[in-house]
């Protein structure tokens, strides 16, 4: 799961010429669905995203110090499957994201995630599927990207090989793997 997030003075969504949700200082958070996605990249964004300190703290005047719950902000969720999109030449592809029929449910319980783990009545999202216009008042600008940890590569290709599966592979002997695992860790 990929999260956009921005902290914003304002933002709300409009679908066909009316205004569906809006907020007030908070975060608007743009959310992609990986095909892959399960509750735990459900719970591990909705986790985050409450608690990231992207806010300064007005009593004491530290940056970085406070996350949306302390501020008593709110959040306006939008679904993006474009997050997930690829080129191929010139035309996107978005054949990693999560297929329509799956990630509407998907998104209804990360939205009701949002509702339990802090006020319900400070979590407003968009339409699900339809064609939006966002808008927003960027405070800062401050915007994050963040990815749930789960065992995928961009191309959404499980990653799951032991060391001695990758020797094997690729003829590594194991002072040259370990060389190369260094490598990419760097």
């Amino acid at each position: 799961m990929r999260a956009v997030v921005q902290r914003v003075a304002s933002a709300s969504v409009e679908v066909e010429g009316r205004t569906v949700s809006a907020i007030g200082p908070g975060l608007l958070v743009l959310v992609g669905l990986h095909e892959s996605d399960t509750v735990s990249d459900a719970e591990y964004i909705c986790r985050k995203v409450l608690n990231m300190r992207l806010f300064t703290n007005e009593s004491s005047g530290r940056g970085w110090d406070q996350n949306v719950m302390q501020r008593n902000c709110e959040v306006l969720l939008v679904s993006q499957f474009t997050l997930y999109g690829t080129l191929k030449g010139n035309k996107p592809d978005f054949h990693v994201a999560m297929a329509p029929d799956k990630a509407k449910p998907f998104y209804a319980s990360l939205v009701e995630s949002f509702r339990k783990s802090y006020k319900s009545d400070a979590i407003k999202d968009g339409v699900f599927g339809a064609m939006m216009k966002v808008n927003l008042v960027n405070d800062g600008p401050v915007t994050m990207q963040i990815d749930s940890p789960s065992p995928k590569n961009s191309n959404g290709v499980i990653m799951m090989f032991s060391e001695n599966l990758w020797m094997e592979m690729f003829k590594f002997s194991e002072s040259s793997f370990l060389v190369l695992a260094k490598a990419a860790v760097i």
